[in-house]
């Protein structure tokens, strides 16, 4: 049998009991289940905009491309109102095929795997290459060890008959294509390497070290990343040496999607551009990138620019 027993509260328990149920019922205006924009935190507010997705080949090692492009993602968001995140990618391939689908904005791209992404995706636009990409070079280099003497000649290169050589990744401009097109010009063929077959390092930094180490008798590296290596003392000159500078050809440059300005806004491709071209070295923020570019500014570039590198890529099958 259930007995309904009187409860007799004193008069501080009856106040206690009326606050309670005050605070009850004012819960759901103050955490409404459902929020509208308007009650959206300001962190999540802004993660409602697009984000700018940017990437860039990984010629370089992680950290170095991690700290770069974390720099150039707070740059860009400062300068553009929008949210810029940085997306790594795994080889030079992958950078092309995540542009292709859509998944990446804005790339830096070599000069081969540029124009391997405009071709795949039509209506891509090129915004602006460095100061020093109008006319880079490839420098081949050489164990001290190897036997094999620097010259100004390009009949150096067929000292490497014979030697254990390496490229860089098999997609780069300045460690593959344009190696390979020099090398071929002095009448060295990539079967007539140690090995019947030249090695691929994946990446600039990594050639350098295969070299120096001996693992490779010579190698071909992006002339900026070989400055920064011996700059930085990771290239020691008793032990790894340049032997031959190339002429100069067409390099890196920034990629854009086409759509950009549906996802962002009318303009907003010409406002990114604008924004890359106006970093200087007076700005402390943007003197850091430019140093790890190893560039002094950005300059205007177009397709037109890349017509040769298009050519070579043709020729070595790199492109079909």
């Amino acid at each position: 049998m259930a007995f309904n027993l009187p409860i007799q509260f004193s008069g501080r328990e009856r106040w206690a009991a009326v606050a309670a149920g005050l605070s009850l019922a004012l819960l759901p205006v103050a955490a409404p289940t459902a929020l509208s924009p308007n009650f959206l935190p300001a962190a999540q507010a802004q993660s409602s905009k697009p984000v700018l997705r940017i990437s860039a080949i990984p010629d370089q090692k992680p950290e170095k491309l991690n700290r770069l492009y974390g720099l150039v993602a707070d740059e860009l968001s400062k300068q553009l109102g929008v949210p810029v995140k940085y997306v790594p990618v795994t080889n030079y391939e992958a950078a092309v095929s995540a542009f292709r689908t859509g998944n990446l904005d804005l790339v830096w791209f070599g000069g081969l795997t540029g124009v391997q992404a405009r071709l795949q995706k039509p209506g891509a636009k090129v915004l602006a290459q460095r100061d020093i990409d109008a006319s880079f070079h490839t420098i081949f280099i050489a164990n001290t060890r190897s036997g094999i003497a620097p010259g100004n000649s390009q009949k150096v290169l067929t000292q490497l008959k014979g030697k254990r050589f390496t490229f860089g990744s098999q997609s780069s401009t300045s460690g593959r294509l344009m190696p390979e097109y020099f090398l071929a010009q002095a009448g060295v063929k990539p079967n007539q390497f140690a090995g019947g077959a030249p090695g691929f390092s994946g990446s600039h930094d990594a050639t350098i070290a295969l070299v120096q180490s001996g693992a490779y008798d010579a190698g071909a590296v992006n002339e900026q990343v070989w400055r920064s290596s011996l700059h930085d003392g990771k290239a020691n000159r008793s032990k790894v040496v340049a032997i031959w500078k190339t002429p100069g050809y067409p390099d890196y440059h920034w990629i854009a999607q086409p759509n950009l300005d549906q996802r962002f806004g009318a303009g907003f491709t010409t406002k990114l551009q604008k924004a890359i071209l106006s970093w200087r070295p007076s700005n402390p923020e943007q003197k850091a990138i430019l140093n790890l570019f190893g560039a002094q500014q950005f300059t205007g570039a177009k397709a037109s620019d890349y017509v040769r590198i298009e050519q070579v890529g043709r020729q070595i099958g790199k492109i079909r």
